[in-house]
């Protein structure tokens, strides 16, 4: 009889039971709708349907440095998608993202709508519509989208792997917490050791790579992300701290990062978003690090 608690794959798995704890609910091994819910639309030709999590504050984000930039033509109506809930198993939502991830945008600007979904593509895409924070010539343009898509392949570890067994696993398992509190530190290594050559992530300029970078690593360096600034020694990653707190204070990251927020603060988070005066009521502040 075999007496060890390790736990032995079986030679074909199957979903037999609920699994991702308080997550449980919305996982499952198969893709496409539960049930039927039209999405709803605004006034403008950007319709984004999102939640403030770190890749929705990307689309947020972008969509108020553009219009602080004044390109008009970037207002957009902002819906929330409560993930917890499942939303995003809806119809509406799956037609235009098959993934079922957040954010999700269509743009009907022209003739033809068209969908964009995943946060980096958005940001490429809005990037090139309006002509803004993306280099037109090389090797600028090479250099920011290269820290693009190293935040894209690398933050699933931060948020699925540190994050879940850090902050949401039923059960902290020591190898799991410590594989990916490993990668993140040296995640936080790659980007202080760039940071300290540059202002910005991608160089002399702020860009598209920033805005994708700052909701993950400056989030996880002031201690909003997880509340695990102390326990990764973010103080030690100065030249991230100096430009976290550098992008914490723009107007548009303050904005963008509350839009479509489920969490905190209920007079400092904005459900939807409609139109420019519907900030009109917040409180701003600029999150302060913490130890825990």
């Amino acid at each position: 009889m075999n007496t060890s608690s390790e736990y032995v794959p079986p030679k074909v798995w199957t979903w037999d039971k609920p699994s991702g704890g308080r997550f449980a609910n919305i996982n499952r091994p198969v893709s496409g709708p539960t049930h039927e819910k039209a999405l709803p639309m605004g006034k403008h030709p950007l319709q984004l349907y999102s939640q403030g999590t770190p890749n929705g504050q990307k689309a947020t984000i972008m969509l108020e440095e553009l219009l602080a930039a004044g390109h008009k033509g970037a207002e957009y109506d902002a819906w929330l998608i409560e993930i917890g809930e499942g939303d995003q198993f809806g119809s509406g939502f799956v037609g235009i993202n098959p993934n079922s991830k957040i954010p999700a945008m269509v743009d009907r600007s022209g003739s033809t709508p068209i969908r964009v979904f995943e946060s980096g593509s958005i940001l490429v895409y809005l990037a090139e519509k309006f002509g803004a924070f993306l280099p037109t010539t090389q090797p600028a343009r090479a250099e920011c989208l290269s820290w693009l898509f190293w935040q894209v392949g690398s933050a699933p570890y931060v948020g699925g792997g540190f994050g879940h067994f850090y902050n949401y696993a039923p059960t902290k398992i020591e190898y799991a917490i410590d594989r990916f509190a490993m990668e993140s530190k040296r995640q936080l290594d790659v980007l202080d050791k760039q940071l300290a050559k540059h202002e910005f992530v991608a160089g002399d300029a702020y860009t598209i790579a920033d805005i994708a970078v700052w909701p993950w690593y400056g989030s996880l360096a002031l201690g909003t992300l997880y509340r695990a600034a102390e326990f990764l020694s973010a103080k030690d990653y100065t030249h991230v701290l100096r430009w976290a707190h550098a992008i914490a204070e723009r107007p548009a990251v303050k904005r963008g990062r509350i839009v479509n927020r489920t969490s905190g603060d209920t007079r400092k988070v904005l459900r939807e978003r409609h139109a420019a005066a519907d900030f009109d009521a917040i409180t701003w502040k600029v999150p302060a690090a913490k130890t825990a």
